[in-house]
């Protein structure tokens, strides 16, 4: 019957054997999925919604088209954020833009 120490010592050495294998597989798998975004020209986002990190949707730094307009001026106004003053606290129907 083998010793506990010996046990304990092929424990650490085989923990040692798969941590290597796995750091090297973990490597190759990326390089292969570093040659397919490249290959198919995958975007950032795309992965990460493909991923589940983030929701898809519009990208950052799309405008939005007006969705009120004021008569007097002819300043619009898309909706979103905090609401200008020429419509603040009034019945935004006399506003929109049909």
């Amino acid at each position: 019957m083998e010793s506990l120490e010996n046990l304990l010592q092929k424990q650490k050495e085989l923990s040692a054997k798969i941590d290597a294998v796995r750091h090297q597989q973990k490597k190759e798998g990326l390089a292969q999925i570093v040659a397919l975004v490249e290959q198919y020209q995958f975007s950032p986002d795309e992965v990460m919604t493909a991923l589940g990190k983030r929701k898809a949707g519009p990208k950052k730094g799309m405008t939005v088209a007006p969705k009120y307009r004021n008569p007097a001026t002819g300043a619009t106004w898309t909706g979103r954020g905090k609401p200008p003053t020429w419509i603040a606290g009034k019945n935004r129907d006399q506003f929109l833009i049909r």
